[in-house]
């Protein structure tokens, strides 16, 4: 018996070598983790219980049966993150250049079926050259079995891909179908096409970097939702990530615990400019709001003029969603309608409650708005917030104009709680525009038009430039002082930690994709 173990314990000894030490030194000059060195990083301590170490390809074409790795270019484990079980692969670059095979794939699917049955979190650790060119159709029958269980998955158990190397072709389709991917600045790159492909085809001499880079995922497509500046940051961003988010659809997030102390927010109401025309940093409201430094943005480089993210609020996960003056006046475009209603559906997946502070004078307008969709687009913002049954609260703390009012978690769109501060204002258009329109003959019969106007322009602003005529309507809850808000938050967020409310009956909605 011991001659067999000891048969054993070499051939594991091969396995935790992936493919040999000269090409894990060769991960290390380029400042990059093993994949077995990023899952023990991930992982707590000693909860790491790898299975399908020994799998082997099964080719023979090309010489391939000369080239046997244990594992076959990927690691899967599960083990514990602060205490809570879940699922990781890793893909092993120095094994294939991690080049995905039958046997990898199939490794990936019977991870993924086991986090399904079990309602426990997938990560993925991508860092793999493609198909396994050797392999042929197999190789490409191996991703769709992947990206198959990644929509089944969906909206049941969180999936998170870290990007930690290449990942390109039919490989960016699985990371592109989970929750959140996060990607490592300058050692990682994504896209469909390779820079080579690109200058055959349109003669653009691109980089890497520039076409698929962290950066230009962050910035430019959208595609990543956060970047690190290296593997250590990264993994700890995957477990950060993972505190605001509960095991699967079935159960709520973990709250730390809180108790309720002086919750008065002093010197909050001073962030509001007293000119509704100058900006402020939202952000400065944001964090006054939560728990102290619990805030984590989500896709913070894009779409600047809408801000998403996770916080906590008396110990207890939320979701954020807040315009921001600071870019683009707060106005909803096209990528801020696509950025939002994504994350809407991410929290309404996963029983996070949902914050929205609002202060927006409307759509952007222009012709590159309009041929871009944003009435489609738009409408994807609106049909995440009537579709999300989780609590949902808004606060204005000033602008809420037009059809923004609405796709902004209004009332009529099944909020549960709709405050506002008293220097919100809630009408059809800002004071001046609506001025120009109502009073247009007074204005051009006058002895004085511009001052005319002024004066017709106050009138509606007194008139309507404040939150009375909604509360009155009851399409706010409450005006609030400003030092009062996080009290009020914590109370009602509890009183509807029980809520109930179902869909209709279908098979499915028809979100405008």
């Amino acid at each position: 018996m011991q001659n067999k173990i000891n048969q054993l314990r070499s051939k594991k000894e091969e396995a935790l070598l992936g493919g040999g030490q000269k090409r894990i030194d060769s991960q290390h000059s380029k400042g990059k983790l093993t994949a077995r060195e990023r899952i023990e990083l991930l992982l707590d301590e000693g909860s790491m219980e790898e299975f399908g170490m020994l799998v082997t390809h099964r080719t023979y074409d090309f010489g391939m049966e000369e080239q046997i790795f244990y594992g076959d270019g990927v690691i899967t484990a599960f083990g514990t993150i602060y205490n809570r079980l879940v699922y990781v692969y890793a893909q092993d670059f120095t094994v294939f250049g991690g080049s995905l095979s039958e046997t990898h794939a199939e490794k990936i699917c019977k991870l993924m079926d086991l986090a399904m049955r079990n309602g426990a979190p997938v990560i993925g650790l991508n860092d793999s050259g493609g198909a396994r060119i050797q392999e042929g159709v197999r190789s490409l029958a191996g991703y769709a079995d992947i990206f198959y269980r990644n929509v089944r998955a969906s909206g049941v158990i969180p999936q998170i891909s870290a990007i930690m190397g290449p990942c390109a072709g039919g490989a960016v389709y699985s990371p592109a179908i989970t929750d959140f991917i996060i990607m490592v600045e300058h050692s990682s790159y994504m896209f469909v096409t390779g820079p080579n492909v690109v200058k055959t085809v349109t003669n653009e001499e691109i980089s890497s970097e520039s076409l698929g880079g962290a950066h230009t995922h962050a910035s430019k497509s959208g595609v990543t939702q956060l970047t690190a500046a290296n593997d250590y940051e990264c993994i700890q961003s995957v477990k950060k990530l993972l505190t605001y988010l509960p095991q699967n659809c079935e159960v709520t997030p973990e709250a730390i615990h809180y108790e309720l102390a002086d919750e008065t927010l002093l010197g909050i109401e001073s962030i509001i400019p007293e000119s509704a025309m100058q900006p402020y940093d939202i952000k400065h409201i944001i964090e006054k709001i939560i728990d102290v430094d619990s805030f984590f943005e989500i896709h913070e480089e894009y779409a600047e003029n809408i801000v998403v993210g996770f916080a906590r609020l008396a110990g207890k996960s939320i979701g954020i969603v807040a315009n921001q003056p600071m870019v683009l006046a707060g106005c909803l475009d096209v990528n801020a309608s696509k950025k939002a209603a994504r994350f809407v559906r991410t929290c309404d997946c996963f029983n996070i409650p949902l914050l929205v502070l609002e202060d927006v004078p409307g759509f952007l307008p222009g012709s590159d708005q309009e041929w871009n969709g944003i009435i489609s687009n738009g409408a994807k913002l609106l049909y995440a917030f009537s579709e999300a049954t989780v609590p949902r609260i808004t606060l204005i703390t000033r602008k809420a104009y037009g059809g923004a009012y609405d796709v902004m978690n209004s009332k009529h769109i099944g909020s549960d709680f709709n405050y506002a501060w008293p220097s919100a204002e809630i009408a059809v258009m800002g004071a001046k525009g609506a001025t120009e329109i109502i009073f247009k003959k007074e204005i051009d019969s006058a002895n004085d038009p511009a001052q005319a106007l002024l004066d017709k322009e106050k009138e509606y602003a007194e008139k309507f430039a404040n939150p009375y005529h909604a509360a009155a309507r009851g399409f706010i809850d409450e005006v609030i002082e400003p030092s009062q808000t996080r009290i009020k938050l914590i109370k009602a967020f509890s009183s509807l930690q029980n809520k109930v409310d179902n869909l209709p009956r279908k098979k499915h909605g028809n979100i405008p994709l």
